[in-house]
């Protein structure tokens, strides 16, 4: 449904991100589509306050959704926009569930608009999967390298559509 709607002018923003979520996840919880009101952590690591949770999406939305370009002629600058959305959208986790899901969806339809496949997120598992969650941690100091690494590595996989 959302790769339908999907064009070359598609702006990816807050309230899109919403939409995801809920499309994605309505059918198994009632607060699809709405950002959580309790604090969460993982492992010992904190994310950001349910209380904060607006705040730091419109920064989201102001600091980086909205320097993404509308189109992409260099796939290297894709791979990095896409890391750096990645990793920010799952440090912030603005939602009780769904999360990473929310965050791979996002991902691809940033691919899909640019022209290529799906990433192949199956490819995280093992060693990458734990490289992977401390490039999320990396965030919160906003540092994306390590995670464009791994987006670079399921990207090269991904051939371009057109």
């Amino acid at each position: 449904m959302l790769t339908e709607s999907l064009t070359a002018k598609t702006k990816f923003n807050t309230k899109y991100i919403l939409k995801i979520h809920k499309l994605a996840l309505a059918h198994l919880y009632t607060f699809a589509g709405k950002y959580r009101n309790v604090n969460l952590s993982k492992g010992g690591f904190m994310f950001s306050s349910a209380l904060h949770l607006p705040q730091s999406m419109k920064e989201f939305e102001d600091e980086i959704l909205m320097q993404l370009p509308i189109t992409y002629s260099d796939k290297e600058m894709l791979i990095e926009d896409v890391a750096t959305v990645h990793a920010e959208l799952l440090f912030i986790h603005p939602f009780r569930e769904g999360n990473g899901r929310t965050a791979r969806i996002l991902a691809n339809l940033m691919v899909r608009k640019a022209g290529y496949e799906m990433l192949e997120f199956d490819k995280i598992k093992g060693e990458v999967f734990e490289q992977y969650i401390l490039a999320v941690q990396k965030a919160s100091l906003k540092n994306y390298h390590p995670m464009t690494e791994i987006i670079r590595m399921i990207f090269s996989a991904s051939p371009q559509l057109f």
